[in-house]
């Protein structure tokens, strides 16, 4: 998958090719297509209330990102997220993050260090009370927060790229207590020694996060934690 080739969206987000493309990948991305699923232009286009022309370009930037394949005179066709993607986003992940906390040693600012307390404080008190939409939001703002504290626009990007890619999967690991509270207690840690400014360590903290959400994948299986999604 072609992460960079999104980029161009993220800073047109708000353009209505730039609409309209992130509307389509969100619903692949979210399960409301099932893989080989046809995109009709005519259909997609009277839903989302525009001329078939963005619709036409948003498709053919999700074929670059690997989402979607155009066949000549048939239409375009959903690929979706396979299981060896969703290990290989983790695996690619997991080094990206431990990169992400070493640099925001540096970088990171105090609003933005109290923002990722306020985070971790949250989220222990919801998880106490098993709020577990509150717990999802909480841990992805914690991530996408420090993502912003790296310093780089460039892996920020691409980390919240990934991010999004596995949010399906992402949503179900934290569906128990236990592994709330473990996650929670490592956001903690890494977080504590970004203060520290100890940058071997957070990314060593960081890169073992990740690692610690592919053992719970598979210990849950991806392919239970992908139909429980599309079943939701």
């Amino acid at each position: 998958m072609d992460h960079y080739a999104g980029g161009k969206e993220e800073i047109d987000r708000y353009s209505l090719r730039g609409r309209v493309f992130n509307k389509i990948r969100e619903d692949i991305l979210a399960g409301n297509y099932r893989e080989k699923d046809e995109l009709k232009e005519a259909a997609i286009s009277k839903e989302l209330g525009v001329s078939r022309t963005p619709v036409r370009e948003a498709l053919r930037q999700l074929e670059l990102e690997g989402l979607v394949s155009i066949v000549p005179n048939r239409g375009a066709y959903v690929n979706g997220i396979t299981s060896k993607d969703i290990y290989d986003i983790y695996v690619i992940r997991s080094y990206l993050e431990g990169l992400c906390a070493k640099w925001a040693c540096e970088h990171i600012t105090k609003e933005q260090i109290e923002d990722l307390e306020e985070i971790i404080y949250l989220s222990e008190f919801h998880i106490q009370k098993e709020h577990w939409e509150q717990i999802y939001e909480l841990d992805n703002r914690f991530h996408l927060n420090l993502y912003k504290a790296c310093g780089s626009k460039i892996l920020e990007h691409i980390l919240s790229d990934y991010h999004h890619y596995v949010e399906r999967v992402r949503k179900n690991t934290l569906s128990s207590q236990e592994r709330a509270r473990t996650a929670s207690a490592e956001h903690k840690a890494i977080l504590d020694a970004v203060i520290n400014k100890d940058e071997e360590l957070a990314e060593r903290l960081a890169n073992e996060h990740i690692f610690q959400t592919i053992a719970n994948i598979r210990h849950l299986g991806l392919d239970k934690l992908m139909e429980k999604q599309e079943e939701s």
